[in-house]
């Protein structure tokens, strides 16, 4: 009888295994030591990015503006500043950060599900769905009204990720006794499935509606509102915390599947939250910003380096070196090349691919 099939023992305790096993390499960042210093380094990000533009802010400027507008301080500022601040510039700078966390953290979980160092958060079909989902909304149904085509592609495109995930799982059918190599194979398979509708979808555009396809596909945080900003905040946030509470389990997960049946994780239940948090924070993202690629790849390598395997250090600070990364390169994307706006889904794959290979060529054995 397949180990996933049989009833679970109580809940594991296998953080000091996966831990207690990188115990003989060389002193890690401890999570008490990172967690305020990357909070830190996050904010000072933050405030410094709210300020540069075509308009210049300073950061004491920024810090009054928000203190007044949300804590009602007594601090009045002038109003253009005020407005590029509280109109412009926090809510796509917060979605960044939200972005580059949900990114970061599903793919450390991904990761650590099919214990595959190549495994990113599109690897269940989340970000080809979304893809396909959005360009079907861009070419078929652009006629409709401005005020609800701003929602329908992100809609479209939320719907296209979970639709993707649901198919997976439905044909890899990982609860009767088949493992996640099999699910990972449905994946690629499925995803490219998506892929070809995609391409098709491309082909029937005309020129408009291609050059949107083409830039949504890129990645962009120029369409965020305080509107679009609290529904991904909302999904996000609590994802996240939940997955972060899921530790255990996912140190478990990391030794195999049969070694974690025997430490007591039910594995067919954690796996299929562990996938459906993980769609939902990668839905809600692409939904919203487009295809960002290799956050979720490299993030999770460079924490691992830093901090060990095990996922209690591993989930938050990935989560916050990946929010510290996309506002990094969102600061970057609209400040290289101004009035333009390079796409940050190329500036942080152009900045991914080569610090990977860095990684890969650094470590042992060819391993990160």
């Amino acid at each position: 009888m397949a180990p996933t099939e049989l009833h679970p023992a109580p809940e594991p305790t296998s953080a000091g295994v996966v831990a207690g096993s990188d115990s003989r390499r060389a002193r890690r960042l401890s999570l008490g030591v990172g967690l305020p210093i990357m909070v830190v380094a996050v904010i000072v990000a933050i405030v410094l990015s709210v300020g540069i533009g075509p308009v210049k802010i300073s950061p004491g400027t920024t810090v009054q503006i928000i203190a007044h507008k949300f804590f009602g301080f007594s601090s009045e500022q002038p109003a253009l500043e005020t407005s590029v601040v509280m109109s412009l510039r926090l809510p796509r700078i917060l979605f960044g950060a939200l972005t580059g966390a949900a990114l970061a953290v599903s793919g450390a979980v991904m990761q650590s599900l099919f214990r595959n160092p190549l495994a990113d958060p599109g690897v269940i079909g989340v970000s080809g769905g979304a893809s396909t989902g959005a360009v079907v909304a861009i070419v078929l149904l652009s006629s409709v009204g401005a005020g609800l085509y701003q929602w329908l592609v992100p809609a479209a495109a939320f719907c296209g990720g979970l639709l993707a995930v649901a198919i997976i799982y439905t044909l890899a059918r990982p609860g009767r006794g088949y493992g996640t190599s099999r699910l990972l194979l449905v994946g690629i398979a499925v995803g490219a499935g998506f892929s070809a509708i995609t391409g098709f979808m491309t082909f029937l555009a005309d020129d408009e509606k291609l050059q949107s396809v083409v830039f949504w596909q890129m990645g962009s945080l120029d369409d965020i509102d305080w509107t679009k900003l609290a529904v991904g905040a909302a999904v996000v946030i609590v994802c996240v915390i939940v997955l972060c509470l899921m530790h255990r389990k996912l140190d478990a997960l990391t030794l195999g599947e049969r070694s974690a049946y025997y430490l007591g994780l039910n594995v067919v239940s954690v796996r299929r939250w562990l996938i459906i948090l993980s769609a939902l924070l990668t839905s809600v993202t692409v939904a919203f910003a487009g295809t960002i690629g290799f956050v979720g790849l490299v993030v999770p390598h460079v924490v691992r380096l830093l901090t060990g395997p095990a996922h209690r250090g591993l989930l938050p600070l990935s989560a916050l070196t990946g929010a510290l990364l996309l506002v990094v390169a969102d600061t970057i994307a609209r400040s290289v090349a101004p009035p333009a706006e390079v796409p940050i889904g190329l500036l942080t794959s152009a900045l991914g691919a080569p610090f990977f290979l860095f990684l890969i060529l650094r470590s042992r054995e060819g391993r990160p």
